[in-house]
């Protein structure tokens, strides 16, 4: 099974390059805000609650979004892997995540964080808000969640690089190339 985690802030090019990896290596995608953005569509209790933090920029608690993502892994028993993206946000997340896989005699198996400048990130999140209208690309929230990327976040990539799963794609350039250089990375830990 191929473990995925794909690492970056607001506007990095995640869920571009989540699409194309899903396709390559048949993996399943989770997407917290995917999952988030579901739940508030069909107004479940978990949506209803979520509604309000994301409209606010913050981050989901810790639990409330382990407990979504594992019931999400559960639905697909059969899957060859998965690649998560926007999660883990928070080292506690990061450990319930290995200890979920452990639990399941998998774990992570990569970690690739996509490196974007901020000014590229600002550019893209306002590109992507003229189409999307996403309430959290909003100037004020993005703001919000960029600084939460920077300050919280961030610090789940040392927890990976001492486990030595860590590798850094440049994100910036053409999808494509991007997409190849990924593709390298997850050959390369494939064929170890």
């Amino acid at each position: 099974m191929l473990n995925l985690v794909l690492f970056g802030p607001p506007g990095a090019g995640k869920g571009t390059q989540s699409a194309k990896l899903i396709e390559k290596y048949q993996l399943v995608h989770i997407s917290t805000g995917d999952l988030f953005r579901m739940h508030i569509k069909e107004e479940t209790a978990l949506g209803k609650q979520v509604k309000q933090i994301l409209a606010d920029g913050l981050l989901v608690p810790d639990q409330v979004t382990i407990d979504m993502l594992e019931e999400e892994v559960q639905k697909n028993p059969q899957a060859k892997g998965f690649i998560f993206d926007g999660f883990p946000r928070t080292v506690a997340q990061a450990q319930a995540l290995d200890d979920f896989l452990a639990g399941k005699g998998e774990s992570i198996n990569l970690v690739i964080k996509l490196d974007v400048t901020e000014d590229e990130i600002k550019e893209r999140i306002a590109e992507r808000q003229k189409i999307s209208g996403r309430v959290d690309d909003e100037a004020e929230k993005l703001l919000k969640r960029i600084d939460e990327y920077f300050t919280k976040t961030i610090h789940v990539l040392p927890y990976y690089e001492g486990q030595g799963k860590v590798s850094v794609v440049n994100g910036i350039g053409n999808i494509e190339a991007i997409f190849q250089n990924l593709c390298q990375e997850i050959d390369a830990v494939i064929a170890s």
